[in-house]
């Protein structure tokens, strides 16, 4: 979209708490050439990434499970099971993830391979999520994992036999989107008939 077609009113900031939440006013250029108003809400957050971890020979996945009080405030348990995830804090896509990846699970990889990018909530949220995949080793673990208490984290580890997981999307079990994406990436491209991972 080129700069012609957008035309900015004002901006507003809601929350007291943080600069993140905001209000903006603009007129759109529609397709057919007259100009629409809208005001729209919106929260920035940090870019973030997510990695679903696999074993190719013993055809499993790591998963963790953790308290999401936005689910919980929608009528749900709370307990998501997800991919490893973390907010990026202005470091490489990559690098980042590697280190969520210890802290969540306790595994060390020693590399991570990109396979998309995708905006979760792209009508109010502003944060891009990097998503990648990545194998590990079962005896390489080098803590715990379960997350960093210092940050209020209780995160349960979960290694599983990659049917199972998917087949807890399908039971409609795996509710969270990126987690989603990459289970059926995997289907597609890491455990189906004839892949190499």
């Amino acid at each position: 979209m080129d700069e012609e077609s957008i035309r900015f009113q004002g901006t507003e900031t809601l929350s007291r708490d943080s600069d993140r939440l905001k209000k903006t006013s603009f007129d759109l250029k529609a397709r057919n050439g007259e100009w629409i108003h809208q005001d729209r809400e919106t929260y920035r957050r940090d870019d973030g990434a997510t990695v679903l971890l696999y074993n190719l020979a013993h055809r499993t996945v790591v998963l963790t499970r953790q308290f999401r009080l936005p689910v919980h405030m929608h009528g749900e348990p709370g307990y998501l099971v997800e991919t490893v995830a973390g907010v990026l804090e202005g470091a490489d896509p990559a690098v980042r993830i590697k280190e969520e990846i210890k802290e969540k699970t306790g595994f060390e990889v020693d590399e991570v391979r990109a396979v998309g990018r995708a905006y979760m909530s792209p009508a109010a949220v502003v944060e891009l999520v990097h998503l990648f995949v990545a194998e590990y080793e079962p005896g390489r673990k080098a803590g715990p994992g379960g997350g960093l208490h210092e940050e209020g984290e209780d995160i349960e580890v979960l290694e599983m036999p990659f049917d199972e997981a998917y087949a807890m999307v399908e039971r409609g079990e795996i509710v969270d989107g990126k987690t989603i994406i990459l289970l059926q990436h995997a289907r597609l491209s890491i455990f189906a008939e004839g892949a190499q991972g």
